[in-house]
């Protein structure tokens, strides 16, 4: 069964202080989600990811389209209990505690009182803010407010957790943490749709992405066949910090790193290159076809989505000038 299924939803806002005119921030949208899959949103800032998730929390009405949540019409009020969501930028009470916030965010998600005070422990642990549960939170970083959010998100163990950019002021180590934290959800049977710009966490995470840009879904597929292509160049790596004449004749495009060479060089000139290295008697190290990474193929829906985009410009251009002369 499908966790989500958007049906043709999509927003046009009024813009302007006089003459308001219509800006269209999703076109007819249509997607859908599997059931136990962690789900990438991506698309560069301003593409149209937070207004989606705002119409299917039901924050923003559609201008026109529906969906389904769970197999029932996204605005059920019964949908909203099986559910969780961190905005792009939470807001929490300043003057409560980690454990008063979530204390308070159990009740109103329906946690029997018997179960709450050892819910909001174990969640203070999955996010690593035990040690801090009785700080107000106006003396918390960004990154610890973050946790918070992804804490009270997940904190009534909801079916389906909707995260809008949920490493957003996180350190390395945070991330990290957020990253086993989906893929723990995703072993309890849960589905994840998190929207992100980042696009090494979606490739470490993801089931199946979909790119969206300026309002209008580009692509969509499992992150292993969109990576799966190779783009007909390998990449060697070598022992030392030699660089043989012979490699750099094949056109090698060399980078010393440490006491170890890296060149990504033609796959129809690889033997020659190993017998580069063989009479150099340098040590091989590895040798690794180079395959479409995740940036490749979003930047390139990015780039045709403009190139189409400009086409059609010019055609209405040349149009409008065939007009003026007639």
């Amino acid at each position: 069964m499908a966790a989500i299924e958007i049906l043709g939803l999509e927003k046009t806002y009024m813009v302007g202080f006089w003459r308001k005119r219509p800006k269209r921030a999703l076109s007819p949208l249509h997607l859908s989600v599997e059931e136990g899959e962690i789900f990438g949103f991506l698309g560069p800032n301003g593409a149209g990811k937070t207004t989606t998730l705002k119409m299917l929390m039901g924050l923003v009405f559609p201008t026109a389209g529906s969906a389904r949540i769970l197999g029932r019409e996204w605005t059920d009020p019964a949908v909203k209990a099986q559910i969780g969501f961190l905005p792009e930028q939470p807001y929490f009470y300043d003057y409560l505690t980690a454990h008063e916030l979530l204390n308070y965010y159990g009740q109103l998600s329906g946690v029997p009182a018997k179960e709450r005070k050892y819910r909001v422990e174990e969640v203070l642990a999955r996010v690593g803010l035990s040690d801090v549960k009785g700080v107000q939170l106006r003396k918390f970083s960004k990154g610890m407010l973050q946790r918070v959010g992804i804490a009270q998100a997940i904190l009534h163990d909801p079916r389906l957790v909707f995260f809008d950019e949920p490493m957003s002021g996180l350190d390395p180590l945070g991330r990290r943490d957020v990253r086993d934290l989906m893929e723990q959800l995703k072993q309890a049977g849960k589905t994840v749709f998190f929207s992100t710009h980042i696009l090494s966490d979606a490739e470490a995470l993801c089931d199946r992405v979909a790119i969206i840009h300026k309002g209008e879904l580009r692509g969509v597929g499992a992150v292993e066949e969109l990576t799966a292509s190779v783009q007909g160049k390998v990449e060697i790596i070598w022992q030392g910090t030699a660089i043989p004449a012979a490699m750099k004749a094949l056109g090698a495009e060399c980078h010393v790193t440490g006491d170890t060479v890296r060149a990504v060089i033609v796959e129809s000139q690889q033997d020659a290159a190993i017998d580069a290295l063989r009479r150099e008697r340098l040590r091989l190290i590895a040798l690794t076809p180079l395959r479409t990474s995740l940036e490749t193929y979003f930047v390139e829906k990015l780039q045709v989505s403009e190139s189409v985009a400009a086409t059609n410009a010019a055609g209405t251009a040349a149009g409008m000038m065939a007009g003026t002369r007639s």
